[in-house]
Order: C-alpha cells, then sequence, then structure tokens
C-alpha cells in the first residue's frame, strides 16, 4: 500500500494548510537512506526543479529508490526544455471557445493555472485534466495564445511560493480530491499490500462486467490483501494513489481509457489492459494484419477505402455473398452489417463511411455460437459458447428502437474445448501480447478462424466464471499480485 509524501523546500510553507505527518523537506527526503526500504508516493512541490536544484535531485532519488513521484524526471525535463504540446481537436474547440470569450486576457495571451488536473475556469475543466495528464504534475502555469489551432505557448511548473492566498484553497482543495491519504487515517489495523484501481462506468449499457461480478472483484482482493475500489472518469486524478490499474469499461484508442492506459504505464503501475494491446485489439484493420502476418486463420478479408471502394461484383467475386461489413473499432456487435445485395452492400458503405474511411469486409460464416475463450498471461482461463440472438446472424441484435437482445451462452470447461479451437486461440492471444484477453473463434467441422481478440474480455458473474466460480476472480487478482511483486523485488524495496 503507498504512503504519500509531500517534499517541500522548507516547512514554513504549510502553514496555510491543515496539518499533516506526511511532509518532509527536500533535505530531508534527499539524506533519509531508509526511505529506500519502502513504498511511498511522493508529490514534488518544490519551488525549483530545474536542473541540479534540490526540487530535481528529489524526483531523481524518487525514482532510483522505485518511489512513485510526481512530477517524474521525463516530466521535469519536458517543461525544463519548453517543448510545447498540442492539444487535440476537441480541446482546441474548446480553449478557442474560452479565450474568445476570455475578458481578463492581456493582449493575446492568456494564463491558466492548473491543480491536479483542475482549475478555477468551468470551461476548460476538460483541457486542463487533459493537460495534467499528458504532463503530471502538482501545479502547472499554462499560457494560451488566442488563435484557433495550437493555442499552448508555453508550459512551466509552479511551486507553493507562486500561489495567492486564493489559489491557496484551490490548492488544498485539488490536493484533498487527488490524494485523500494525506490527511485520512489508515482503513484497518491490518493493511493491504497494494491498492488496484478498477476503471469502470456505471453508465455503459454493456460494460464488461456486470455489477455483481465488479463486487466479486473487489471481495476477493480483500482475501488477497489487496484494496480495489472502483474508480470513474471524472475520478480520474485519483489515479497515482494506485499501485495498478485494471480497466474493466470498454476500451477505444481515441478514448479516456487508452490515455488512462497510456498514464498509467507511465508511472510505473501495472494495468490491465496495457496500451499496447488496446492498440493491437480495438482496431479490425490493425489486428487483420497482424493476425495475417502471423499466419493465423482468419477469415477471408479484404479492405475497402472510401476513396476507391470495390463494387458489389469485385467483392463478391473475392467474399462470395453474403458479406460482414465493418468499422475498424466496433464492439458488441455495432458498426456491422451484412450484405447480401449490390443495394444491401451501398446502404450499408453510406452509413459505415460517415464514420470511418477504411472498411473491413469478411466473407460470412454462419454458425449457431461462436467460442469465446478468456486469456490471461498465455494461459487458458475460461471457455464460453455464445450463441447467436434469436433470428439473427450475430450474437447481439440491436434493433431500429435502440433495444438489443442477446443469445443464449453455455459456459464449457476448458478441457472440453475442440483442440483446434484452443490451439488458435493461444496463438492469437500470445500475437497480441500477455495481458487478458477474449478470443472469438468461428470453429466448422475440424477446422476454426479467429474473428476478433477482445482487450477487455466480458466477464460478468453467473456466465463467465460458471465452472470457476470465485476462482476465475482471483486468477485475475494473482497475477495482478505477481506483476506487482515482480517490480516491487526489481526496485530493491
Amino acid at each position: 500500500m503507498l504512503s504519500t509524501i509531500l517534499i517541500l523546500d522548507e516547512l514554513d510553507q504549510w502553514k496555510p494548510y491543515y496539518d499533516t505527518e506526511s511532509i518532509l523537506t527536500s533535505g530531508e527526503y534527499l539524506k533519509n537512506q531508509e526511505l529506500n526500504q519502502k513504498h511511498f508516493f511522493v508529490i514534488n512541490l518544490c519551488n525549483k526543479l530545474d536542473y541540479h536544484s534540490e526540487g530535481y535531485y528529489c524526483s531523481l532519488l524518487a525514482q532510483a529508490r522505485g518511489h512513485k513521484v510526481l512530477p517524474d524526471i521525463e516530466v521535469i525535463n519536458r517543461l525544463e526544455s519548453g517543448a510545447v504540446m498540442r492539444l487535440d481537436y476537441q480541446m482546441q474547440k474548446l480553449t478557442y471557445k474560452w479565450l474568445s470569450t476570455n475578458n481578463e486576457q492581456e493582449g493575446d495571451r492568456v494564463s491558466l493555472d492548473i491543480f491536479f488536473g483542475t482549475c478555477t475556469e468551468p470551461a476548460m475543466e476538460k483541457v486542463a485534466r487533459y493537460v495534467f495528464e499528458q504532463n503530471p504534475c502538482p501545479m502547472l502555469r499554462v499560457q494560451f495564445a488566442v488563435r484557433e489551432k495550437n493555442q499552448i505557448e508555453n508550459i512551466k511548473p509552479l511551486g507553493l511560493d507562486d500561489l495567492t492566498e486564493d489559489q491557496q484553497d484551490v490548492f488544498a482543495q485539488a490536493l484533498d480530491n487527488f490524494s485523500k491519504r494525506v490527511w485520512r487515517q489508515p482503513r484497518s489495523k491490518k493493511p493491504s499490500r497494494y491498492d488496484l484501481a478498477i476503471l469502470y462506468d456505471p453508465n455503459e449499457t454493456l460494460p464488461p462486467s456486470n455489477k455483481t461480478a465488479l463486487n466479486q472483484f473487489i471481495n476477493q482482493a480483500r482475501k488477497l490483501q489487496i484494496n480495489a475500489e472502483l474508480i470513474t472518469a471524472q475520478e480520474v486524478h485519483r489515479l497515482m494513489e494506485y499501485d495498478a490499474l485494471f480497466i474493466r469499461q470498454t476500451t477505444s484508442l481515441n478514448h479516456i481509457t487508452y490515455r488512462l492506459a497510456q498514464q498509467a504505464q507511465q508511472a510505473d503501475m501495472v494495468v490491465i489492459d496495457d496500451p499496447l494491446s488496446i492498440i493491437r485489439c480495438t482496431n479490425k484493420v490493425y489486428l487483420k494484419e497482424l493476425l495475417d502476418k502471423e499466419e493465423i486463420p482468419t477469415p477471408k478479408s479484404e479492405l475497402i477505402f472510401k476513396s476507391d471502394p470495390y463494387s458489389w461484383a469485385e467483392i463478391t467475386q473475392l467474399l462470395g455473398s453474403p458479406i460482414v461489413l465493418k468499422v475498424p473499432d466496433g464492439s458488441f456487435s455495432h458498426g456491422m452489417g451484412k450484405a447480401a445485395s449490390d443495394e444491401d452492400y451501398q446502404k450499408i458503405l453510406d452509413v459505415l463511411f460517415q464514420k470511418t474511411a477504411i472498411v473491413l469486409a469478411q466473407e460470412f460464416l454462419p454458425t449457431s455460437f461462436d467460442w469465446r475463450i478468456g486469456i490471461l498471461n498465455g494461459s487458458p482461463l475460461f471457455a464460453c459458447k455464445y450463441f447467436m440472438a434469436r433470428g439473427h446472424w450475430q450474437i447481439y441484435h440491436h434493433n431500429d428502437s435502440g433495444k438489443s437482445q442477446t443469445g443464449s451462452f453455455e459456459t464449457v470447461p476448458v478441457h472440453k474445448v475442440p483442440k483446434h479451437v484452443l490451439r488458435n486461440a493461444l496463438d492469437a492471444a500470445n500475437a497480441i501480447g500477455k495481458g487478458l484477453y477474449g478470443v472469438d473463434v468461428k470453429a466448422i467441422d475440424d477446422k476454426s478462424v479467429i474473428i476478433e481478440v477482445n482487450d477487455n474480455p466480458s466477464i460478468d458473474y453467473g456466465v463467465e466464471d460458471a465452472i470457476l466460480g470465485d476462482e476465475l476472480y482471483r486468477l485475475i487478482l494473482r497475477e495482478f499480485l505477481d506483476r506487482l511483486e515482480r517490480k516491487h523485488y526489481a526496485h530493491g524495496s
């Protein structure tokens, strides 16, 4: 379990704030060799972080000691070099709208102070969080230029001495929200070994895990002396409190889930799903090329480009009829269509090309069910048969009214899965990595093909756990524990 340390230049700098036993001066931190033997989360609040300053060496030694530190040396060096980050398109739109209506700008420049990813400007809350995710530093001052694109002129860290009295209150509130461990008392006499954040979306229609399964993860974690807590996208400022991140929200590349996976990995946290697995799994175009390269059997497929699409005659010559059309990043049967005629084909492409420049076309292989093989770190966990929705060709049937129907399921002991299905599933998962995957396989006679690999497979209470029960949750949590222990010992802690 991480304990938090706040590092200051002088203890007097903490007079405006509530008393806490979590503070050390930079000199005390640098000289205390006993800190090597413990696991800390260090928040470096020194006024100077430039090269060769004591603040700089606090972050440097924190990393050498295996402590998690904010900011780390990479962030400090990036800020000191003056490297300017660029906002993505959506953030640029929000920033320009705010700049255009800001009445406090000096000439064509406006500054915004960010405290642990928060700010006092409601219109800039998303931008503040985005800047903090890219530059994790307790306090930042961002200078914007009044223009439509690439508005950030520079970013620099702030120290406690830079704050006004009003900002001291803002900082204290932001710190309290960011790290509850600065003031809170231990929860129990028997502290947890590690802290695990489970990211979920309570409003998700088809989440990777239902509420009972999430509670099972929390309950089984407690038995392994892991403190597991559910967090949402609105609480991601607390991410650095934890040792590990378990993503139980549907992942996507252009999404908070991917950014958090990156942030967790950069902070040396154990994370499932890791960013590379998300890249490899969530885009079907990437996955097709990867599986083809590894010579893993898949349905016959072709890429259809919006700039020069195949005609119906051309595509059916290659794949037969009917064909299945998919957007690259669809999930739970969204963004898909089946075409059995030229009219169907054109109609589906018109819809899909509104979302993407490339569509994946596959031969249609009708089966009554798909296999789902759950695999963790190269070993099979569970096996399920997911049956097609009644009267439909997919497992999920989303009708025009917005309602969804799903087919039934059958959980099967892993040793009863056909060998060719299990072999192909393991090969596909190993091509992705060593994370937690759900491999979808179609079996036809004595052969099988990989439909896709999911980096965030469904683990629902009463479905995937029907054979193993509580042990399924413990196996996944033990993988977190093993990785945390290896990392812990590698740091010499």
